[in-house]
């Protein structure tokens, strides 16, 4: 009888990741996994206690992949590339996308950006771009998210064809728009 072949936890994630990618979160399953692995489930309850536990190994790896994009970033424009970022990820990895910003909660907009640890810094820079004080830049960016947003949703899903210079344009025209209205409403 050959030896069995061994795992590793790293292992393990990334093909249970690479699963989540290209099929969601609803096909991760032990049985699944194995079958990528061609082995038993043993080798994953070797690693892992239970399968919520590789669930979250890959949640917080989807996490890593969003935020390799968000770093994405260079200082010409920057308010405008994190949205460009934002909807690129949501273009590139859309089940990611989806596990990530597309799921139930009790969260308000502002509670949802702020649970981000990237939330934080964005409105920073932005308030050097638009010189707001925190709150106003607070404000502003939750309303340009909700319409960046939404541009994601529309790109993860697949509801309608947007290409790349016609999201960039809708960003940096309507965002600019945002932009001087309310500037203006705050005098």
């Amino acid at each position: 009888m050959p030896p069995l072949r061994k795992y590793s936890k790293e292992e393990i994630i990334h093909i249970s990741y690479e699963i989540v990618r290209k099929e969601g979160f609803n096909s991760l399953n032990a049985r699944r996994i194995a079958s990528e692995l061609k082995s038993s489930v043993q080798p994953i309850f070797h690693n892992f206690t239970s399968m919520e536990e590789v669930r979250k190994a890959v949640l917080e790896k989807s996490y890593q992949t969003y935020h390799s994009y968000m770093q994405k970033i260079t200082d010409k424009h920057p308010y405008k590339q994190l949205g460009l970022s934002y909807i690129t990820f949501a273009k590139d990895e859309s089940e990611l996308f989806k596990i990530l910003f597309m799921n139930e909660t009790n969260n308000t907009p502002e509670a949802f950006i702020m649970s981000d640890s990237m939330g934080e810094d964005i409105i920073k820079k932005g308030q050097e771009l638009t010189g707001f004080s925190y709150e106003k830049q607070k404000s502003f960016h939750v309303k340009v998210w909700i319409f960046t947003h939404g541009i994601a949703c529309l790109v993860a899903t697949k509801t309608v064809k947007l290409y790349n210079e016609q999201i960039e344009e809708l960003l940096t025209n309507t965002v600019l728009e945002m932009f001087e209205g309310y500037k203006e409403r705050n005098k």
